[in-house]
């Protein structure tokens, strides 16, 4: 018997996810996993040949809600595969490929195939909207983006949609890739009609954090990048890179002052080095977590006064791929668009 899927490029999904949409689902899909209404493990990580390379398994097996509604978390069946390859850059590859299967939850029969090279691109950088706005503050309007790669890109269209952001000023260590994300960011301003923030590149990671009121490290780097005196009470800090245990992306110092925040108890004490390693060093025990996201989204304590700093430690979660990408595929199915294919 043959089982019919439906297969989507990259660009089939992107036609039918919008940064608006993708915000709402990853706020219910927290909130869901956090509930208890999801059923996934820690990923599975194969280190591979080659420096900065490892394949990564993320499956979720995400229960029904009622409603049909943008942000309701549907039954859902799936599975990223990913792979991280740093020298991909010098074969004009992406260093982070992805694909996502989804399968039908009744009958596990294959339901589709999709790129998940932009899904894993905007709702990283969707689920950050969601802890900035939770966590920010309600007036925060500079923003300083430590990274010019495609998670800077998606992380500013993606906190410009839940605040009104009058300062953005980044940093990455390559000049030409810092200043051709300025430009390429004031070329593509997209949340019309809402005015183009002032956007700048600047010389040195200290800088660009000057008044921040919230702070994105999306870096490669295993060793921090910004210093616990640079940032000003009450920013609000989002960590995206530093996704192994032996790695770090935040000064120590500034992990244990701080609130802190993240998407998954679980992976956070398995797979970030910025939380692994300061329990580690005796700086601080797990309960200097305070809370998950999805616990927030449901009314959870967040920030307690406009002075501390807040820090949300992102890794990443396979319940955030199959939600984005059932939104796609139902959305695909409506609009007649990818390939129906046989199996």
């Amino acid at each position: 018997m043959s089982i019919r899927f439906r297969l989507l490029t990259e660009a089939d999904v992107k036609a039918v996810l919008t940064m608006d949409d993708l915000v709402e689902t990853m706020s219910a899909a927290l909130q869901s996993y956090s509930s208890g209404g999801v059923t996934q493990p820690v990923r599975t990580v194969i280190p591979m040949e080659g420096d900065h390379a490892f394949f990564g398994l993320m499956p979720a097996f995400v229960r029904g809600a009622s409603g049909a509604n943008v942000g309701d978390a549907r039954a859902g069946l799936g599975a990223k595969l990913v792979t991280v390859v740093g020298s991909n850059a010098a074969r004009g590859l992406p260093s982070h490929l992805a694909s996502i299967l989804l399968l039908d939850p009744e009958t596990g029969a294959l339901q589709a195939l999709l790129d998940g090279r932009f899904i894993t691109e905007a709702r990283t950088a969707a689920v950050s909207a969601v802890s900035s706005r939770l966590l920010a503050r309600k007036t925060s309007k500079s923003l300083a983006i430590i990274g010019s790669g495609v998670q800077a890109r998606s992380h500013l269209e993606a906190l410009s949609r839940v605040h009104t952001l009058r300062q953005v000023t980044v940093w990455s260590p390559n000049k030409l890739h810092r200043d051709a994300f300025v430009e390429e960011a004031k070329t593509a301003w997209s949340p019309a009609p809402i005015p183009a923030p002032t956007i700048t590149a600047v010389d040195h990671a200290g800088e660009a954090l000057v008044g921040a009121d919230i702070i994105v490290l999306v870096t490669s780097s295993p060793v921090p990048v910004l210093e616990d005196g640079w940032v000003k009470p009450g920013a609000h800090v989002i960590s995206v890179g530093a996704c192994r245990p032996s790695q770090r992306e935040m000064d120590p110092a500034l992990v244990a002052r701080a609130r802190l925040f993240v998407d998954s108890r679980g992976a956070a004490l398995v797979e970030s080095g910025d939380v692994v390693l300061g329990i580690q060093e005796g700086r601080f025990g797990p309960d200097h977590i305070v809370a998950e996201l999805g616990q927030l989204v449901a009314g959870a304590a967040g920030r307690r006064s406009d002075s501390e700093v807040t820090i949300f430690k992102s890794l990443g979660l396979a319940v955030e791929d199959v939600t984005a990408a059932q939104l796609a595929y139902r959305r695909a199915v409506e609009r007649g668009i990818g390939q129906e294919l046989l199996l």
